[in-house]
């Protein structure tokens, strides 16, 4: 983060970032009958690829970032993979705006910060419908951020952030897509960086998502109160960094969630939400400022949309210089 032109903070974001893009909380646009598998209630929109390459580096500093994400589906998934007919195409496209302070201070030998992001976004569900507007609001309070360290030839960057998700954006129990979740969220998040040799790396980021308690959800569920199951999620990379700061790799993600869902306090056995996904990407290292561009296709879908995403992030990291942190 901004701090000396040593430092760095590659918060690669908006961990919490949740990246509440691809935002479509589809509560379900498919319509009636499509059975329970669409009557689940649908993980929150998460950080699925919105962070890649040269992720867990990191300084004191400030971090200020922005993030636009492009999703298209043409395709929903039951819980045995198999496509759904009655299903509506999606498309929609998000912004998520993070800032992030990360200190000098220590705890448990690492630098301590806070990060915020907001999001907006705009989905269309075709003939149900489309919404814009704002998103969940994601705050963390605890930080974490430990000075790289060095094992012989290789390097290692780490990070841990608590993040938690509010519910203020738009959301309708009448409508079939919303901007939010309607439910709080805890969704912690543990990164690391390594580079085993010059100039190539392999970034990891895991997640924890715990969903809290929608108690007005969406009509068509017929219910007095929905959760999402509890699910894990990762985002990987590996790269080779070229001249000039450039570095071009593979980026991948993957969710799975391993509880089941419920209505009115009933578990919905046989409805857990699956997808993974895989494709090229690039970052540019330019000192102060970072420039990222990540594609990917989804496949191996359960319980959800299944399609193709394209990010676009650039990070400001005042007093920053190119390479900091291993990466030259």
């Amino acid at each position: 983060m901004t701090g000396r032109a040593g430092e760095a903070v590659e918060e690669k974001g908006e961990s919490a970032l949740k990246s509440v893009l691809k935002n479509v909380f589809m509560v379900l646009l498919l319509s009636s009958g499509t059975g329970l598998a669409q009557m689940h209630p649908p993980e929150p929109t998460v950080n699925l690829g919105d962070t890649s390459f040269l992720d867990a580096l990191g300084g004191p500093g400030v971090l200020l970032e922005q993030i636009g994400d492009a999703y298209h589906s043409g395709l929903t998934t039951n819980g045995m993979g198999q496509a759904l007919g009655t299903a509506p195409a999606v498309n929609s496209i998000s912004s998520l705006t993070h800032g992030i302070v990360l200190t000098k201070h220590h705890l448990l030998g690492a630098w301590y910060g806070t990060e915020v992001i907001v999001t907006a976004a705009h989905v269309n569900g075709g003939a149900p419908g489309a919404i814009g507007g704002f998103g969940d609001l994601t705050l963390s309070p605890l930080i974490l951020q430990w000075k790289q360290q060095k094992f012989g030839p290789t390097l290692l960057n780490q990070r841990f952030v608590l993040d938690f998700e509010v519910p203020v954006g738009e959301y309708s129990q009448t409508l079939p897509t919303s901007l939010s979740s309607h439910a709080f969220t805890v969704h912690p998040y543990y990164a690391f960086t390594y580079f085993p040799v010059r100039r190539i790396e392999t970034s990891w980021r895991t997640h924890y998502l715990y969903n809290g308690v929608n108690n007005s959800p969406p009509i068509q569920t017929k219910a007095h109160s929905t959760q999402a199951g509890q699910a894990a999620h990762f985002n990987a990379t590996v790269a080779f960094g070229l001249a000039h700061g450039l570095w071009l790799g593979a980026n991948g993600y993957f969710l799975k969630q391993f509880t089941d869902p419920k209505l009115d306090g009933a578990k919905l056995h046989g409805s857990p939400e699956q997808v993974g996904s895989l494709g090229p990407g690039l970052v540019w290292d330019h000192g102060q400022t970072m420039f990222y561009v990540n594609g990917y296709h989804e496949f191996g879908a359960l319980n959800r949309p299944q399609g193709n995403k394209l990010v676009v992030r650039v990070q400001w990291i005042p007093g920053r210089h190119p390479g900091i942190g291993g990466a030259d």
